[in-house]
C-alpha cells in the first residue's frame, strides 16, 4: 500500500489524519481546524495553486517517481506549438492564447443538454446527517458555481416528518427542502439530481418526484458506488427512531424491536443501531434479464413524464461494467456514472472499503475500452462521469482526459463537502446565535482561519465573487458554506484551466487521451496510454531525420 505524504511544506498545508490519494484525510472530520489542501483552498481559492511565501522562497516538486497502478501514475502532456479550440472571435495570437481564455464549460445529456460552467459533480449526498445538516452549503455552492449535485438514496425514507400512505410518500420535506434549496440559485447551470435505490422505488419517490417537480429534477438509478458493495448505510443513537426505521421497511442492525436488544441498549451495552438498504436485482439471475427489468423500469420511469435519466454504478468487476454502458446506451440515458474503489462515503464498514472492488484507474480504464467496442457498432455511447477519489485540478484533467471523447463531467464525494463545513464553522463563530442551527462547532476562530482574515470579507476569497453573482440583498442569505464551495471550485477551475493551456486546449471537448503518459509500463499495459519516453517516440524520430 503506497503512504502518502502528510504535509506539503511547498502549499503550506498539512493533514489533520492519515491522507489518501486524493490529498482528503481517510477520515475527513467537519469539526476539523485545517489545513489539507482542499480545506485551504475553500478558503484562499485560486492563491493555493502557487508555492508559499513568495519571493522568499524557491520550490521544487517531489513528485517525479511512480508507484503503482492508479491515477497518481499518469502525467500530464504540454506542448511546444500550437492552440485549438479557441472561442468564436479568439485567435492564436499570443494575446489571446492565455489561460482565463480556456472555456470550462461542459455539457450533458442525449436529448435535452444539462450546461455546467465546469466539468464536475457532487456525488450522492443522501441520507446521511453529514448531509443533510450542510446540505444548504453544498446545495446553495453548487448552484452558484453551475455544477450538479446530487440527492442520494433514501432521504425521504428516513425523514420521520414525511408521510406514507398506501404505499407510497404523500409528503417529503426534507427532500423537498433540497430542491428548493438549489433551485433558488440555479441560473441554467448544473442540476439537481435525485438518486433512487430499492426502498426509494417501493415508497413511490418517483411518483411523487414526477408529480411534484418533472422536469425540473434528473432521476438517477443506483446499482451501486466505489465505497461499499451493499445498500447505503447510516447509524442511528436512538432506539425509537431505529424502531421507526424498521418500520419504514429498512434493515436494522441489531433489531431494535428485540426485547434482548432492548434490554442491552438499556444497559448501554449496545448504543446505536446501524440502518442498511436492500441489495439490488436478487431476482435477477442472468445478464438478459437485468436486460429485460432495466429497460422496463426506465420505460416506466419516461412514462412518469422524467425526461432526463441517470445511472450510477460502482466498482463492480467488468461484466456489471459493460452491462451499465450496453444498457444506458439502448436506454438513451442522460449520464452514467462510473465510481471506482477507493472512493468515500458518510459510513460503510472499513475494511470494506479497503477491499473490495475494482479501483478507479483500471475501471475508468476498461469503461473507455468498452465505450469504443459500442461506438464500433454503431451505438450512441452515453456521456460519462468518472468518481472515486479525486479532489484536485490534475484529477480533474486526467479523468476526462483518459475517457476522452466519452467523459464529461468527474464525480467528486468527499471533496465538495468539506468546504460546507469549513464555511458553517466560521459562520457560526459570526453568528453564534443560528450555530446550532448551522451544526457549527467553533466558538471562535482557528488559528489556522486568523492567519487568513478575521472577518468574512477578507477570510473567503470568493466573497465578492459570490455576491456580484447573487446580489448584495442575497448575500444575506447565502450560507458561509457556500462562499466557501465557491472559493475550493474557483481553485479547481483555475487549475484545470493551467493545465488545459499548457496542453494547447483551450476547450474541453479537445481534450484527448494522447495528452496523457503513463509514468510506469505496469500503467501503460492497464490503460492503453503511452509510457512517457515511448509517447510522440515516432514523431522524434521522424524529426531528427529531418522529416518536419
Amino acid at each position: 500500500m503506497i503512504h502518502w505524504l502528510k504535509n506539503n511544506d511547498a502549499l503550506g498545508t498539512t493533514n489533520r489524519g492519515v491522507p489518501c490519494e486524493s490529498g482528503l484525510c481517510t477520515l475527513c472530520r467537519s469539526d476539523c481546524r485545517g489545513k489539507c489542501e482542499t480545506w485551504l483552498s475553500s478558503l484562499v481559492g485560486r492563491k493555493l495553486l502557487y508555492p508559499r511565501d513568495y519571493p522568499m522562497t524557491t520550490a521544487g516538486s517531489a513528485n517525479v517517481t511512480a508507484l503503482g497502478v492508479g491515477y497518481q501514475s499518469l502525467r500530464i502532456q504540454g506542448y511546444a506549438y500550437g492552440a485549438r479550440g479557441l472561442d468564436t472571435g479568439l485567435s492564436q495570437d499570443p494575446d489571446d492564447c492565455i489561460f482565463p481564455n480556456v472555456n470550462l464549460a461542459t455539457e450533458f445529456g442525449r436529448e435535452i443538454k444539462t450546461k455546467c460552467r465546469l466539468p464536475m459533480m457532487t456525488g450522492a449526498l443522501g441520507s446521511t446527517f453529514i448531509a443533510a445538516h450542510y446540505w444548504d452549503s453544498f446545495a446553495a455552492g453548487a448552484a452558484i458555481c453551475g455544477f450538479p449535485i446530487v440527492v442520494g438514496e433514501n432521504v425521504v425514507g428516513v425523514d420521520r416528518h414525511s408521510t406514507l400512505e398506501e404505499g407510497g410518500i404523500t409528503s417529503a420535506p426534507e427532500l423537498d427542502r433540497r430542491i428548493n434549496t438549489f433551485m433558488r440559485y440555479y441560473d441554467g447551470y448544473g442540476a439537481i439530481i435525485v438518486q433512487m435505490n430499492v426502498e426509494d422505488t417501493r415508497n413511490g419517490v418517483a411518483e411523487y418526484l414526477a408529480e411534484k417537480y418533472g422536469d425540473q429534477i434528473i432521476l438517477e438509478l443506483k446499482w451501486g458506488q466505489g465505497a461499499k458493495d451493499i445498500g447505503g448505510e447510516i447509524q442511528v443513537k436512538s432506539l425509537d427512531y431505529a424502531q421507526f426505521l424498521k418500520t419504514r421497511g429498512y434493515v436494522v442492525d441489531p433489531d431494535p424491536t428485540d426485547p434482548t436488544v432492548q434490554e442491552a441498549f438499556r444497559n448501554h451495552a449496545v448504543t446505536t443501531f446501524a440502518r442498511h438498504s436492500r441489495l439490488g436485482a436478487t431476482d435477477l439471475d442472468s445478464p438478459a434479464q437485468v436486460q429485460e427489468e432495466f429497460m422496463r423500469s426506465v420505460a416506466y420511469l419516461r412514462k412518469l413524464g422524467f425526461k432526463r435519466i441517470s445511472l450510477k454504478t460502482g466498482a463492480y468487476g467488468m461484466e456489471a461494467l459493460a452491462l451499465s454502458i450496453r444498457l444506458a446506451a439502448e436506454a438513451k440515458l442522460d449520464l452514467l456514472t462510473i465510481d471506482g474503489a477507493g472512493g468515500g462515503t458518510g459510513m460503510s464498514p472499513w475494511n470494506m472499503m479497503d477491499h473490495w472492488g475494482v479501483p478507479s484507474l483500471p475501471l475508468h480504464a476498461k469503461a473507455w475500452e468498452y465505450c469504443r467496442l459500442l461506438e464500433e457498432q454503431g451505438l450512441a455511447v452515453p456521456d460519462l462521469s468518472f468518481a472515486g477519489g479525486f479532489a484536485r485540478e490534475d484529477h480533474l484533467f486526467k479523468a476526462l482526459a483518459l475517457g476522452a471523447p466519452y467523459a464529461k463531467l468527474v464525480c467528486m464525494g468527499r471533496a465538495p463537502m468539506i468546504p460546507g463545513y469549513l464555511g458553517s464553522n466560521i459562520q457560526g463563530v459570526f453568528h453564534p446565535e443560528n450555530r446550532e442551527q448551522l451544526h457549527g462547532h467553533w466558538e471562535e476562530l482557528p488559528a489556522s482561519v486568523k492567519s487568513i482574515g478575521t472577518y468574512p470579507e477578507e477570510i473567503f476569497s470568493g466573497w465578492e465573487a459570490v455576491k456580484a453573482r447573487v446580489g448584495a440583498d442575497e448575500m444575506k442569505h447565502v450560507p458561509f458554506g457556500a462562499v466557501a464551495m465557491y472559493g475550493y471550485a474557483d481553485k479547481l477551475a483555475c487549475g484545470l484551466q493551467q493545465f488545459m493551456a499548457g496542453a494547447r486546449k483551450f476547450a474541453l471537448s479537445e481534450i484527448a487521451r494522447d495528452d496523457l503518459m503513463a509514468a510506469n509500463r505496469e500503467t501503460a499495459a492497464e490503460t492503453g496510454i503511452a509510457y512517457m519516453t515511448d509517447a510522440q517516440s515516432a514523431k522524434a524520430v521522424e524529426i531528427m531525420k529531418g522529416r518536419f
